[in-house]
Order: C-alpha cells, then structure tokens, then sequence
C-alpha cells in the first residue's frame, strides 16, 4: 500500500472503528499474521486464495459482528408508533411511511445495532462513509437531521436518534 502499511492502516482503523478487517497479504510469515491480528485484524489470509475461501471467511468475520436489534428491541419500537423494516428499507412513523436512501440506511442500521450506546462523530463516519473520514461532521448532521425526519414523531424533540452534546449520537431504544 503506498503511504502506510497495512499494519499501520489497521491499527488506526481500528482506533476509532469496529467495522470487520480481514487482511489479504502475500506474507504468510507467523510474525506477520500474529502484528496484524494484534492490531486489531479480524482474519489474515494470504495470496494465493480461493474465492470460495475467502466468502466463507468474511461470512465467519461478519457472524462474530453486533448485528441489528433483535425482535423485542423492533417490537418496543413498534409499540411507540415506529415500524423500521430493515429488509425493505422503509421507516413508518405513524402510518406515515419513508423509504430510506442508502446512506440513510446504514447510517440507521448501524446506531440500531448498537442500541443506548453513544457513538462518537469519528465513529459514524468511518463506519458508514468509510475510513477516510472522520472530521466531516456537516455530513453527518444532515443525514442525522434527515433521518429525525422520517422517523421520529415530532422531529424537533428526538426521541430515538438522539444528540450527546460533544461526544456523538446513540438510537436510545423505548424504555
């Protein structure tokens, strides 16, 4: 990689993220493998591999990831007027339905797998527009500002998608 090694990339991916890392090398050397998994790595698989092979081992890595929220989470949801159908994409707030943009989606998908937990700005970002960012907050007021919209009752007093004043954001289940 021009720049910054692998290891390094790793490392500071991990420092602000925990999206799934699987590292595809040509060094098959045991120090290596053993760096890299200490700097945060999920998997290491070195060149040459089959495609079958590597499938099977992002399906592995992505099974051992926090996943959406499970059904008692999306029925509390449902009890206060909020139908989020991950499948379809599309949040009803009652009666009212909005489909969600891609972006929108994730973003969505990855607060509700992470339900009463506030997620730092840096976080959110590297999570759903990638590793490069991190500093471009305007982007994530607006996509933020735009999901209030569609999903909560009365968008100008968040209840589900709601703001830790310097620290970040956190989709605050019903109690």
């Amino acid at each position: 990689m021009p720049g910054m090694g692998g290891i390094e990339t790793c490392r500071l991916i991990r420092s602000g993220s925990e999206i799934a890392i699987i590292m595809l090398t040509v060094s098959s050397a045991e120090k290596d493998k053993v760096e890299a998994l200490d700097a945060g790595a999920d998997d290491y698989i070195t060149k040459p591999f089959s495609t079958p092979e590597l499938l099977a081992r992002i399906r592995a890595t992505l099974r051992r990831l926090p996943h959406s929220p499970d059904d008692a989470d999306l029925r509390q949801l449902g009890q206060r007027g909020v139908e989020i159908d991950l499948a379809s994409r599309q949040a009803t707030v009652h009666g009212r339905t909005s489909r969600l943009t891609a972006k929108e989606f994730d973003l969505l998908s990855y607060l509700l797998a992470r339900p009463n937990k506030t997620l730092s700005h840096r976080e959110l970002l590297q999570a759903v527009w990638g590793p490069d960012y991190g500093d471009e907050l305007e982007y994530l007021r607006v996509f933020i500002n735009r999901l209030r919209k569609k999903i909560e009752p009365d968008p100008s007093k968040p209840q589900f998608l709601v703001t830790d004043a310097w620290a970040g954001y956190r989709f605050q289940l019903p109690q």
